[in-house]
């Protein structure tokens, strides 16, 4: 009996020490467990990864490489996308029921080349048939005034330049305000003082000139900046009253765009579309819009043109008393090609090589000569000061024949006098060679601009100039 029981007791201390290494076993197995799963998963990511980073590859690379793979791009979308061609519409909301489209710029962006521009419309372009019996309707401005209908503008901005725009955004006080707020404050140079008060609007607007960080309200201010209370405005070789406005509209616009893009601001890019989404009034669909950021990451303003429509202010003894903007048929069309359709100057007989500068509108790059090369990185502009407009074409290729860099063109307003500013320090021997060039001009050191000016010299166009 007692037998028995010691053979039960071995077998029951048998059993449990079986059980016992078996309970030892099962963590180890359970580990080897987890580790093979961790395995199959770091492999699945190591592939997926892989498979990210080569199509991030293939779309480019870089950041816009990844956007445009996080959002379900290929190497293909973007060779499929055109120039995005969009008319922007300034609409004030600060005077009730009145609705002036005081800024109008055509805004183009190419993702191929990435190459972007930007074409101010003068508010006061006379859009009726006969300017001897001029009325403030006839002015471009007063059309979605009149009409509330952008398509009306947008027509008739087609009309003045030649474009076939289809798209327009109408961009409102408080859109700018907040999209400044947004990604700002901007850094930019304000190009003169400006002290100017209208009790009328409550507005308000006093900037020293100089290098200045622009929030959202300081922003609406100096973009409606024309003239000071004592009835001066910008300096003439920047461009007085609404020449001014535009330029200094299209330069803070250029510094928005600059900031924007930066990679700090990437993480933005949904607020700024909402902002865009609650203060738009566009036909543009959104989702087309999102096709071009991945890549809009990329641009440099260095390849920003930037223009006006070129004309003549005429005297209001000839316009029924209404001061209007005459617009050059014939300068737009070659100032429209230039800017928007290159490959048409190349087709009429103009080298290609002169179609190359990324910042203006042609220059020559092809001469051998140490001089010309020289030249080519001087980046010169060009304002016309006299009611001649072929006098511009004129002036923009003596300058290139001689290899210059010309980069803007426009008008001024009247000035007897030919003058050659110096904005950033450009050597005499230069300064000589240009004025020798035109065969004519006073040649003036202007800080104007300072070292953040975007060309290095700026041409006025006198009425001595023959």
């Amino acid at each position: 009996m007692n037998k028995d029981k010691v053979n039960k007791r071995q077998k029951t201390n048998n059993k449990n020490k079986s059980q016992n290494q078996k309970n030892k076993q099962k963590p180890k197995k359970k580990m080897k467990m987890w580790k093979k799963i961790f395995l199959i998963i770091l492999l699945i990511l190591l592939i997926a990864g892989s498979v990210f980073a080569y199509r991030v590859h293939k779309n480019g690379g870089g950041l816009s490489g990844m956007l445009a793979t996080v959002v379900g791009h290929d190497e293909e979308t973007r060779k499929n996308l055109g120039e995005l061609q969009v008319l922007l519409m300034g609409v004030s909301t600060d005077q009730e029921g009145v609705a002036l489209t005081d800024t109008i710029i055509v805004a183009s962006y190419n993702p191929n080349t990435q190459k972007a521009v930007l074409l101010s419309i003068p508010r006061d372009s006379f859009t009726g048939t006969n300017t001897k019996k001029a009325v403030a309707a006839d002015k471009i401005n007063a059309i979605y005034n009149i009409t509330r209908d952008p398509m009306e503008t947008l027509d008739a901005v087609n009309e003045l330049t030649g474009l076939d725009l289809q798209y327009y955004a109408i961009v409102q006080t408080e859109a700018l305000i907040e999209l400044v707020d947004a990604i700002g404050p901007i850094e930019y140079y304000v190009p003169t003082d400006m002290n100017y008060d209208d009790t009328s609007q409550d507005l308000h607007i006093h900037f020293e000139e100089g290098l200045q960080e622009i929030d959202g309200q300081a922003a609406e201010e100096l973009l409606r900046f024309r003239k000071n209370n004592d009835g001066t405005s910008f300096p003439s070789e920047y461009g007085d009253n609404d020449i001014g406005r535009m330029r200094n509209q299209r330069e803070f616009i250029t510094a928005v765009v600059e900031q924007t893009v930066k990679l700090e601001n990437i993480t933005k890019l949904g607020t700024i579309i909402d902002i865009a989404s609650r203060n738009l009034i566009t036909n543009l669909d959104f989702n087309i819009l999102k096709d071009y950021l991945p890549y809009a990451v990329e641009f440099s303003t260095e390849n920003l043109q930037t223009a006006s429509l070129p004309g003549i202010v005429p005297d209001v003894s000839q316009t029924n008393g209404v001061s209007i903007f005459v617009v050059d048929e014939e300068e737009t069309q070659q100032l429209v090609k230039e800017l928007f359709y290159p490959e048409a100057l190349t087709e009429e007989g103009t080298p290609e090589e002169n179609t190359t500068n990324t910042t203006g509108n042609t220059t020559n790059t092809t001469s051998s000569s140490s001089t010309t090369t020289s030249n080519s990185s001087i980046k010169i502009e060009v304002l016309n000061g006299t009611s001649d407009g072929k006098l511009l074409q004129e002036v923009v290729n003596k300058l290139r024949e001689e290899g210059y860099n010309v980069s803007r063109t426009g008008t001024t307003t009247s000035t007897s006098k030919t003058v050659i500013a110096n904005k950033k320090d450009v050597s005499t021997t230069i300064m000589s060679h240009i004025k020798e060039t035109l065969g004519i001009g006073t040649i003036s050191d202007s800080g104007t601009g300072g070292s953040s000016s975007k060309v290095d010299v700026t041409i006025i166009i006198g009425k001595d100039y023959q």
